[in-house]
């Protein structure tokens, strides 16, 4: 157990439960527990295979090669329609954990078996995002930096890119994409909710202004 995992479990406001359950399962499956992207994260042999998320309605289990599986129960969706490769299954309640807890073993095994056989989702052909000069030497000088960015999804890039492109000078580039670093390396997008007061999330629906009064 990693933890950093127990620290995250005991803030949660909501799901605690539900999701320590999903979490034996999990380690019950073999799997090695980090903790990426602010969220537990189930690896084996160094890959990635799903992640545990909470949201207002639901939490989830979220495999990396979601797409690759049977899902013979059909209880997989996409998280978003530019999502090609990860498939999650939400949960609501423990009882419902309970009763899909031999489904959610053999998915988590046939996600592993599907590591160990190297199989690699067919990605269909995006149109290229053009990155700053300002951004591409950020990405090289830092490798965590460019692993963060190339796991946002295709929406979150998209937004960072405009934010930073838009600035006309270099040094006003250089200053965006710095202030920035550091919500790319926690997995949120530009427009993410940061205070935690969102009805919304992830996304700020300007809740935070409540602070400044």
């Amino acid at each position: 157990m990693h933890p950093k995992v127990d620290e995250y479990l005991n803030l949660l406001p909501k799901w605690k439960t539900e999701i320590e359950l999903l979490r034996s399962i999990l380690l019950d499956c073999g799997l090695t527990e980090e903790f990426k992207w602010r969220t537990p994260c189930y690896i084996f042999k160094d890959s990635n295979i799903v992640l545990i998320g909470q949201f207002k309605a639901y939490c989830t289990l979220s495999f990396f090669k979601g797409s690759l599986l049977n899902d013979a129960e059909n209880i997989l969706v996409s998280p978003g329609e530019n999502s090609q490769a990860v498939r999650m299954v939400k949960i609501t309640s423990t009882k419902e954990i309970q009763k899909l807890k031999p489904v959610l073993k053999a998915y988590i095994f046939e996600a592993i078996e599907v590591e160990k056989a190297g199989l690699k989702v067919d990605f269909k052909e995006k149109e290229a995002l053009i990155l700053p000069e300002e951004l591409i030497i950020k990405l090289n000088e830092n490798p965590d930096l460019k692993t963060a960015f190339e796991a946002l999804t295709p929406g979150r890039q998209r937004a960072y890119n405009l934010h930073f492109t838009s600035a006309k000078q270099a040094k006003t580039r250089e200053a965006r994409i710095e202030k920035c670093i550091q919500s790319i390396l926690e997995g949120r997008g530009i427009n993410d909710c940061t205070c935690g007061l969102s009805k919304r999330p992830p996304y700020c629906d300007g809740s935070h202004k409540i602070l400044k009064k």
